[in-house]
């Protein structure tokens, strides 16, 4: 996702999380005109590679370009950590040192943080919530041939040795206030929640008003009506003026959040822009 903020003369500009492969981000962002030497912040949302796989390229294309010191935010050291699918295969680990390499500043926001000056990071989302991690993947504590993380900055709990479930305790939503309307909640892949990432940038910012809530819901197969209808009546009680579910949100959602909200619920897809306006 690409966020655009203006406040009075100055603007930001914010990219979050860069894709599966490098081709494709550079691709879009070719197509839509996005300059990334004008980028003020990077967000990576969480360590999966369908959200990171397109950043060392990105990195790699844009060498020299990117200002300097830019911030690249992820919410903990979990973030590096080497993981697997369900399945066990491999699922990668995010590459600490093209990070350095590319004279980015690493910034370990497990607690909200402000991000080039317009947005905030949620910091850990608390499950408030009775949703749950769905089709969590495996973590594993450690380094290995230079990838992972950390173990002296891992929980003793997570430091096993061993292939784990995975908690998702590192993802974070990215948040704007629009004036006179409210929060806007970029919620990414919602792993902790849809419910929990839009009650924590409300616990965060002080703003109850949710104005659109834009992302990934994690709401997947297979999974009967009754938990999404939970999720939906949570949705219809934060009352947002828009919802806009992207990857990772599924058709039985869309249809049945369609079906309680009418037109609040709108169709995403790669390239659709969204202005919200003070």
């Amino acid at each position: 996702m690409y966020a655009e903020s203006r406040r009075s003369n100055e603007m930001r500009t914010i990219l979050i999380d860069f894709g599966y492969t490098p081709e494709t981000l550079l691709n879009n962002m070719s197509i839509l005109k996005i300059d990334p030497s004008t980028f003020d912040a990077l967000v990576l949302s969480h360590g999966h590679y369908d959200h990171f796989g397109g950043l060392v390229g990105f990195l790699a294309a844009n060498k020299g370009k990117l200002k300097k010191n830019l911030p690249f935010f992820v919410g903990g050291e979990d973030c590096f950590c080497t993981r697997t699918t369900g399945n066990d295969a491999q699922y990668g680990a995010l590459d600490r040192k093209a990070i350095i390499d590319a004279n980015l500043s690493l910034m370990m926001a497990e607690g909200p943080a402000i991000v080039a000056d317009h947005a905030f990071t949620t910091g850990k989302i608390v499950q408030v919530s009775s949703e749950k991690p769905l089709q969590p993947t495996k973590e594993k504590v450690g380094i290995g041939n230079g990838f992972g993380c950390f173990p002296d900055k891992m929980s003793p709990a997570k430091n096993t040795g061993a292939f784990i479930p995975d908690d998702f305790e590192h993802e974070i939503g990215t948040n704007f206030v629009v004036k006179g309307k409210g929060l806007v909640v970029l919620t990414s892949c919602s792993h902790r929640g849809v419910i929990n990432t839009i009650r924590q940038a409300q616990a965060v910012s002080g703003v109850r008003k949710v104005h659109a809530v834009i992302g990934g819901f994690h709401i997947v197969p297979p999974l009967d009506d009754t938990y999404i209808r939970q999720i939906v009546a949570t949705l219809k009680e934060i009352n947002p003026e828009y919802l806009i579910p992207g990857h990772c949100s599924g058709d039985r959602f869309y249809d049945l959040a369609h079906n309680e909200l009418g037109d609040k619920v709108i169709h995403s897809a790669v390239g659709t822009r969204f202005v919200f306006e003070a």
